[in-house]
């Protein structure tokens, strides 16, 4: 296919990340692995030796009750955690030490994680699939533009390609992306937005017009799932109206009402069980009560059952947008007490940068469930949701 190398005269070379995104923080974080994961990383090298053929091997799906009554609540609780990593022997120590669900390939993380195709290494020594995330939408929020060649920006591709030039050009990123060993994109961008190119969301969102995001980004939604990747529709319940930039301070949105009429229409249209939905940093007047809707049970609760918005129930994967970078949350929760408000509130995995925090966050999380906190049969539920997206159950 010959779409992105006809654009990549016009576009410029991969940018650095500046937006709103899972991850997509101004300053590289400085995480090294926890102390007990460190202990366990001399084992990383040997363990990066794993063939390609052994790496594509993942474990046999079982049944919910079978899987949940092997599981430790330790381990359950890590299933819920999507943690950004530094490399390979970041995300192997912490895989080895706690058996987290999920690992969030950054701007920081070693390139050679990808150049070298590191993941599928470290996938393999995990017990139970390993969820790989990457925020790969094209134009300025891009991981392998450099390595793999850029794609044009939400805008860009909407103003100069048809949709289904948008979804061949998904699907083909999505085809490398898989073979690199990623198994998330946290995109399409559904933002409805008029904000200029540079701003917050920007030249990240489609359009202005909801029905045009929903065509271009029903369309590279189809082509990730296509690759066999799993889309992640964000920023919900919709950022492209709102005041502010979560990187820097609460954000606040226009009312409910109004979402409903234009921001949350890709929602209505584009949410089903083949796709992930990431909860943004947003306080929404007459839903969220001051929350950002990423730690707000009432945004859980809207998303889940449609109601409110017009949409269908949806019993799929919900992401937070990066709880540990962006001051909408970091100004009021230290990390410990952002992923308990995730879970609480119904989300089925809490992301953020670094794995020194992990082992403080899943023993705080244990005694939210021994305290009722945080009820355990809920856990139980987004176990069983991160398995089935990973393809780790059979009924």
């Amino acid at each position: 296919m010959q779409i992105r190398h006809s654009l990549a005269v016009a576009l410029t070379s991969a940018l650095a990340v500046t937006a709103c995104g899972a991850g997509d923080t101004a300053d590289a974080p400085s995480a090294k692995p926890s102390v007990t994961a460190q202990s366990t990383a001399d084992q990383s090298s040997a363990a990066l030796q794993s063939s390609a053929t052994a790496a594509s091997a993942t474990p046999a799906a079982v049944c919910g009750d079978e899987l949940l009554a092997s599981l430790s609540l330790r381990q359950k609780l890590a299933q819920l955690l999507n943690v950004g990593v530094t490399g390979a022997d970041d995300a192997l120590a912490m895989i080895q030490a706690e058996q987290i669900g999920g690992i969030f390939v950054g701007s920081w993380t070693d390139p050679a994680m990808l150049s070298e195709r590191q993941i599928p290494g470290v996938a393999a020594q995990s017990p139970l699939p390993l969820m790989v995330t990457i925020d790969e939408e094209g134009g300025r929020v891009s991981r392998v533009g450099e390595l793999l060649g850029p794609d044009p920006s939400a805008r860009v591709a909407a103003q100069t390609m048809t949709v289904d030039e948008t979804y061949r050009m998904a699907l083909e990123r999505g085809q490398e992306l898989r073979e690199l060993g990623i198994t998330v994109d946290y995109a399409p961008d559904v933002d409805v937005s008029s904000q200029p190119d540079n701003s917050v969301i920007g030249d990240r969102s489609f359009s202005d017009d909801p029905a045009v995001v929903t065509d271009y980004a029903g369309a590279y939604a189809r082509g990730l799932q296509d690759a066999g990747i799993m889309p992640v529709l964000k920023h919900f319940p919709g950022h492209g109206s709102a005041s502010g930039d979560s990187h820097t301070g609460a954000v606040t949105t226009p009312p409910l009402d109004e979402l409903v009429a234009k921001d949350l229409v890709p929602y209505r249209e584009l949410v089903s069980p083949d796709v992930a939905v990431m909860l943004g940093h947003l306080d929404v007047p007459g839903l969220t009560d001051g929350l950002p809707a990423s730690i707000s049970p009432a945004a859980v609760e809207l998303l889940r059952t449609g109601t409110g918005y017009g949409g269908s129930p949806f019993d799929g994967m919900i992401f937070t947008d990066d709880l540990s970078g962006m001051q909408a949350i970091t100004d009021s929760y230290p990390i410990t007490e952002a992923v308990e408000a995730a879970l609480v509130a119904g989300v089925d995995q809490a992301l953020w940068l670094t794995t020194d925090q992990v082992p403080a966050v899943l023993d705080h999380l244990e005694q939210s469930v021994v305290s009722g906190d945080l009820p355990a049969a809920q856990v139980d539920e987004s176990v069983r949701t991160v398995a089935r997206a990973k393809g780790a159950l059979d009924c």
